[in-house]
This record gives C-alpha cells, sequence and structure tokens, in this order.
C-alpha cells in the first residue's frame, strides 16, 4: 500500500480562535471537510494553556524514564528476539503505555507509580481536554444541522456521564522497525479522540485514498480524529478512518489520547434528522434510500470491539445488526 507523506501538507489545521471572527465559516467548512474526507484534523489556539501542556509532557515522559523504560526493554529484548528467530511478531505492539479513566469514576487515585503531582497535573489536563472534547462535539453538531448538544446527551446514556479516559503511551526507538509496528492499524471504537503527541518525534499514520499520510506534529496541537460511534450516528457522513503508529530507529514518541465516548449503556443510532437527510438526497439522486446504520448498545459494542480491533469494522457494523453475532475470522 502507497505512502503519502506529502499529502500531510494539506493536513487540515485549524485554528479555534478564527470560529470567535469573521472566518468562522471558512474554518467550519474545514472542520467539515476534515470529518467527511480525512476522520482526523489538528487544532491550535484551542485555549489549553501551553504552560500545562509542557508539564504534561515534562511528567509523561520522565514517568516512562524512571518506572516504565526498563519493564519496555526486558519486552523489547524478547520481542526481538522471536522475530530474528521467526516468530511472527506482526500480532504485537511496539509500546509502553497505561490508561486513566476519568468518568464516569476516576481511577487516578489507584495508579502505582504516580507521584501527586503528576496526579494533579493529569486531572487538571484531563478537565481541560473535556471541555474541548464537549465544544468539539457542539461544532460537530453545527455542521450536521443537529441542535446543540445532541451528540452530548446522546453519548451522556441514562447515567448522564459519558466514558471518558485516557491513554498515555510511549514508542521507544525500535532497531527493527520492518518487524513489527508501534501499534497496528484499526479504527477507533468510541466517539471523538483528542491527542497531544509529541511534536519532535513523528510516526502516526491515517489511511486516506488508499494511502498511508502522516499526521504532522505540530507544537502545542490536538489532534481530533472521529471514532465509530460518530459514524454511526452521522449515518456514515463522518467517516472513522484506519489509522497506524510506525516504529521509528530514533526518538522516544510520546502520545496523550484522551476518548470522549459514550457511556455504557449509551443507545446509539443514527440520528433521526440525518437519516431523513440522506434519504431525501439520495431520492433525489435515484439511488434509493438511505443506508442506515445499527442500532445498539455501546457498551456490547465495546465487547465485540475488543475481541477484533485490529480487523475491519465493517464487519462489526453488520454483526451488531444481528445482536453481535460472531464475527468469522477464517
Amino acid at each position: 500500500m502507497a505512502t503519502a507523506a506529502a499529502a500531510s501538507l494539506s493536513f487540515p489545521v485549524i485554528s479555534m480562535e478564527k470560529l470567535e471572527t469573521e472566518e468562522r465559516g471558512v474554518a467550519m467548512e474545514v472542520i467539515r471537510d476534515a470529518c467527511e474526507n480525512w476522520g482526523f484534523f489538528e487544532l491550535v489556539n484551542h485555549g489549553i494553556s501551553h504552560e500545562l501542556m509542557d508539564e504534561v509532557e515534562r511528567v509523561s515522559k520522565a514517568h516512562y524514564k524512571n518506572h516504565r523504560e526498563e519493564r519496555f526493554r526486558e519486552f523489547a529484548a524478547r520481542t526481538l528476539e522471536a522475530g530474528e528467530t521467526g516468530a511472527d511478531v506482526k500480532d504485537v505492539d511496539w509500546e509502553s503505555t497505561f490508561f486513566v479513566r476519568h468518568l464516569p469514576a476516576s481511577n487516578l487515585a489507584d495508579l502505582p507509580d504516580l507521584d501527586d503531582h503528576y496526579r494533579q497535573v493529569m486531572k487538571d489536563f484531563a478537565s481541560e481536554i473535556e471541555k474541548l472534547g464537549e465544544r468539539v462535539l457542539d461544532l460537530l453538531c453545527e455542521n450536521l444541522g443537529l441542535e446543540k448538544g445532541y451528540l452530548k446527551q446522546v453519548f451522556a446514556g441514562s447515567k448522564g456521564s459519558p466514558t471518558f479516559g485516557t491513554k498515555v503511551s510511549s514508542y521507544p526507538p525500535c532497531p527493527r522497525p520492518d518487524l513489527v509496528d508501534g501499534l497496528r492499524a484499526h479504527t477507533d471504537a468510541g466517539g471523538v479522540i483528542l491527542l497531544f503527541q509529541d511534536d519532535q518525534v513523528s510516526g502516526l499514520q491515517l489511511l486516506k485514498d488508499g494511502a498511508w499520510v502522516d499526521v504532522p506534529p505540530m507544537r502545542h496541537a490536538v489532534v481530533v480524529n472521529i471514532g465509530d460511534q460518530l459514524e454511526v450516528i452521522t449515518n456514515g457522513r463522518y467517516k472513522s478512518v484506519l489509522h497506524r503508529v510506525m516504529t521509528r530507529t530514533d526518538g522516544n514518541r510520546m502520545s496523550v489520547a484522551s476518548f470522549y465516548n459514550p457511556g455504557a449503556d449509551a443507545v446509539i443510532f443514527p440520528a433521526p434528522a440525518l437519516v431523513a437527510d440522506g434519504a431525501a438526497e439520495e431520492k433525489e439522486s435515484g439511488e434509493g434510500g438511505a443506508v442506515v446504520y445499527p442500532r445498539f448498545v455501546f457498551e456490547d459494542y465495546m465487547n465485540l470491539y475488543m475481541r477484533h480491533k485490529f480487523e475491519a469494522k465493517e464487519p462489526r457494523f453488520e454483526a451488531m445488526k444481528s445482536g453481535a453475532a460472531p464475527i468469522a475470522t477464517a
């Protein structure tokens, strides 16, 4: 499959300051095009202080060096030995990671090896990212012609809270990038993902028009990508796209990815207004009725996703139509 690194030069970047000016219409159009044709975009001037982001980066990199690096070296040695002796290690990810839950209940106090300062920094950052995520959802509602707050309400489920957490990852140097990926290609299961990534070490790529495109590192930017649930709710207008992390022989890439997902019991289905719009548009074009995605409970989808994360999303959607029937793997 081709790689189109040059295409990253046109990667959609939105300065959120422009949303408060006469350039709002242009910025909203960039967001619309990004959601429909890229599945990714980058936000700058988003309101999260650079000082806080710098501190998140500092403490996250220090935590890896002090608490996770030695364990990763042991994993790396085993993986390389297996790969170099002929074993298939393509089902392994070259990453060191831990997950922080924020909502509906935080596990921050329970995580080992985190000092009080790191916990407070992550708590402050999560609060800012949560607010940014909700602002992004409302911008998507505006572009889709949905009532303000519609997506947040759908995500809240019966308990009134989304599922919100942060995956903190390091992708250390790999002497044999031909053997193993940093993170295998997949779409994200949830709603909207907000990534604070290393601005010095690249590696994240998305699949666009049959070619892998670099997601360019930018200082103090937040990368946003569309998850499977938004593809369903928008009835396919917005698309979740395959993305991966490539290994490098140099540099230790930091990734702090926050997932603003539906609550476990949230019922996910195409927004009725968008199904009606799609049906009208397709009727005018002579193509028949709108394609309707399945209706399901988010937790049921997640249970299926965990078993088939690194496979195509379409069979997952089909399985949900039939009550989460098993996906054929042969």
